[in-house]
């Protein structure tokens, strides 16, 4: 498997005692297999991302990256992460935030002017290579972070909650563009989201995660064909399941 966990738990120390945020999770991924992380607030989504990402490290377990136990130790440019709040830097064009990790990687000027080139065309950007953060819609700022993990060639990316913030339209707009990149890429998709629907539209597997301290509770197979139907009896029996899932959860966490 490209992406294993291997009982990984994670606690935090409070003023009010221990937090298990995570224990006992199991996971392996393929690669370029495209998972969703579900459940309720609360239950160790992000925090189980962030662990993959290199940005937190498991209080217990181990994480392998293609083999590789000690990849997810520190961040790293095999995995790119997509963040709800964008991240751009604002002083930054389009272009030049799409650039900003090419130049620290060195490479050649027209390098760089051909992956950014392609990568602003690929995400309906090159009019806009010009303009600032400030200026652009929430669903062009997302598109330009998209762009720039594209640009460092992670085959890893790890994203949180991204389309979260976007209205309807935008965010279905977006996922079916995500689904194109992801079909043309073949990335390893790990996509944290608080929507049921969201993941069966998105996922080759959606993973439910209980309320704290979080673990596996469901892992299920998405065998849909793409482009799906979110009004087809087959997706919404799917919605059905998840949405059961999450709601014990969810009264779990309320008790």
């Amino acid at each position: 498997m490209f992406i294993q966990l291997d009982n990984v738990q994670k606690r935090y120390s409070t003023p009010e005692g221990e937090v298990v945020a995570l224990k006992d999770i199991h996971l392996n991924i393929a690669q370029g297999e495209f998972l969703c992380l579900l459940g309720p607030s609360g239950c160790g989504k992000s925090t189980l991302l962030n662990a993959i990402a290199g940005f937190s490290h498991p209080t217990h377990g181990v994480i392998r990256v293609n083999g590789d136990a000690h990849v997810t130790k520190a961040p790293g440019p095999d995995r790119g992460m997509v963040f709800q709040e964008y991240a751009l830097f604002p002083w930054m064009t389009v272009a030049q935030n799409i650039r900003f990790g090419l130049e620290i990687k060195g490479l050649s000027k027209p390098i760089m002017d051909e992956k950014v080139d392609r990568l602003l065309h690929k995400l309906n950007l090159y009019e806009f290579r010009a303009s600032y953060p400030k200026d652009l819609s929430g669903g062009m700022r997302q598109r330009v972070a998209i762009a720039r993990v594209l640009a460092l060639d992670s085959p890893i990316m790890l994203m949180d909650e991204p389309f979260g913030a976007l209205d309807a339209l935008t965010r279905r707009t977006l996922q079916d563009e995500l689904l194109r990149i992801w079909a043309e890429f073949r990335k390893t998709i790990i996509f944290v989201t608080h929507s049921v629907e969201e993941s069966v539209y998105l996922a080759d597997r959606v993973v439910v995660m209980t309320y704290r301290p979080g673990t596996i509770k469901h892992d299920l197979r998405i065998s849909l064909e793409r482009p799906r139907d979110a009004t087809s009896m087959e997706f919404n029996a799917l919605r059905r399941e998840l949405t059961q899932s999450i709601m014990e959860e969810h009264i779990r966490a309320q008790g």
